[in-house]
């Protein structure tokens, strides 16, 4: 699906007041049964794998494998099972050692329809990320890929952790923008650490207004930190204005995948003989 075809899908839910709900996939299944739903998008990045794998969404930010390379393994999973909807890569776009115009024009020679910045040095803060600016290897060259996607025509769907990332991304070309307020909580690895569902609207508000000033026909979710489950996105979509649905990866893949195995061995081993 084109970047022009998915957009009018998505502006179409807006319009009959229905929310977009965007989908992280770590395995072909999960993408399977996210269609299924009626998911409106599917990315697909590197913490899916390690997410299904049973460790923590930050195993992505890791040195633990070639983050672009993975998703470009994963797509031969998760494309061929996936009928009628957008699928967006998670792009590495600070990758050293990668020609990203190549590496775009790849993505949507392989099938893809846009992209998203996954892995992200938003996540990082500190002295580490300051020292991550300062030698090169910033958020910039995630808005820097972006743009470069945008100019191909791919969907783009950028995760922003502020409202300048927010103003940058829109300028870049954002058709769909993230404010990502943490790490998602909940669940057997989710995190102990987050913003309250009332300082994540807060937060998710300020970052779609600084968009929206640069472009009024961005489209605005929310994601992560406190919002894991459907009551905390309902909450957060009736406490902002203009934010229009949700991406939810742990919060749609691996939660719900915690609790049916966990309920299915319980129910099997709940049987007398």
């Amino acid at each position: 699906m084109n970047r022009e075809e998915a957009l009018a899908r998505l502006r179409a839910q807006v319009a009959a007041g229905k929310p977009v709900i965007g989908a992280g996939a770590g395995t072909g299944l999960s993408a399977k049964c996210a269609e299924a739903g009626g998911v409106d998008l599917l990315i697909i990045y590197n913490s899916g794998r390690y997410r299904m794998a049973g460790r923590g969404s930050l195993a992505g930010l890791l040195p633990y494998g070639d983050a672009n390379e993975i998703v470009t393994d994963m797509a031969r999973e998760v494309l061929p099972v996936v009928k009628d909807t957008p699928v967006l890569a998670g792009v590495c776009g600070t990758d050293p050692f990668r020609r990203m115009d190549l590496f775009l024009d790849q993505l949507k020679a392989m099938g893809f329809s846009g992209v998203q910045n996954f892995p992200t040095v938003g996540l990082y803060d500190g002295t580490f990320r300051v020292n991550l600016e300062e030698t090169g290897m910033g958020y910039g060259l995630e808005v820097d890929m972006v743009r470069a996607a945008h100019e191909r025509d791919l969907l783009t769907a950028p995760y922003v952790f502020d409202p300048e990332q927010a103003t940058d991304m829109a300028r870049a070309g954002a058709d769909v923008l993230v404010p990502h307020v943490g790490l998602t909580t909940k669940g057997s690895i989710g995190a102990g650490t987050a913003l309250t569902l009332d300082q994540a609207a807060a937060a998710v508000q300020e970052m779609h207004d600084a968009a929206k000033r640069v472009n009024p026909d961005v489209l605005v979710l929310c994601h992560g930190g406190p919002i894991a489950e459907p009551d905390d996105a309902r909450y957060v979509l009736e406490h902002t204005t203009g934010v229009v649905g949700f991406f939810g990866a742990s919060s749609i893949e691996r939660l719900p995948t915690e609790r049916a195995i966990v309920e299915q061995t319980r129910a099997f081993k709940s049987l007398t003989s």
